[in-house]
């Protein structure tokens, strides 16, 4: 994989722990190609925001994004926790009440995506908690389609931003990849937007 692919499943792990605002921003740069900002910028957040790392993590991080010019110190300033807290997040596949009278967005995501050979899924789930209903855009593309992950996250976060979605929440997993307990979550209370069989 390449730096903005092992980058982009690292930003998965973060799903949820970081503001919303933060990683969609992140997430931006590293579709953009710009691995080097987000390596400035990711070990900054995690002081900021006080988010916990595990070892495991501490040790991604370092690979991926030292090479690309994080501080080293910076990073080593983050602190360890020994597993991933409860992010106090519920997930529905209920609308709320204002989107269940049309979801125009819905339709112009599935527009987006229908037709593309990498996406073997799309779903939609509703998170609640602190911040109120944040609609979460759940795709899943082929195994070997990491690059198409990376791209498609940006582009799905430009079209919900021009739809009005200040801080979108799109997250494009890989199929056959470990799937992180947010997303897994997520999944297990969302709904399709489309689904298409592959062989």
């Amino acid at each position: 994989m390449s730096t903005a692919e092992d980058c982009h499943e690292l930003l998965l792990r973060f799903a949820g722990r970081i503001g919303d605002r933060e990683l969609w921003r992140l997430r931006d740069w590293v579709a953009a190609g710009a691995v080097d900002a987000v390596a400035r910028a990711l070990p900054l957040m995690l002081l900021r925001e006080r988010v916990g790392i595990t070892p495991e993590e501490s040790r991604q991080v370092g690979a991926i994004l030292v090479p690309a010019g994080a501080d080293p110190e910076r990073l080593n300033a983050v602190p360890w926790v020994d597993d991933v807290p409860e992010l106090g997040y519920t997930f529905t596949a209920e609308s709320p009440e204002w989107v269940s009278r049309g979801d125009s967005v819905a339709v112009v995501l599935g527009a987006v995506l229908r037709g593309r050979p990498e996406v073997v899924e799309a779903r939609t789930s509703w998170r609640r908690g602190r911040g109120g209903d944040t609609r979460v855009v759940l795709v899943t593309v082929a195994e070997d389609a990491w690059a198409s992950a990376v791209r498609l996250t940006g582009e799905l976060q430009r079209v919900l931003r021009a739809l009005g979605t200040d801080e979108p929440v799109v997250e494009v997993l890989v199929r056959g990849r470990d799937v992180p307990k947010y997303h897994r979550a997520a999944l297990a209370a969302s709904e399709p937007l489309f689904a298409m069989a592959h062989s």
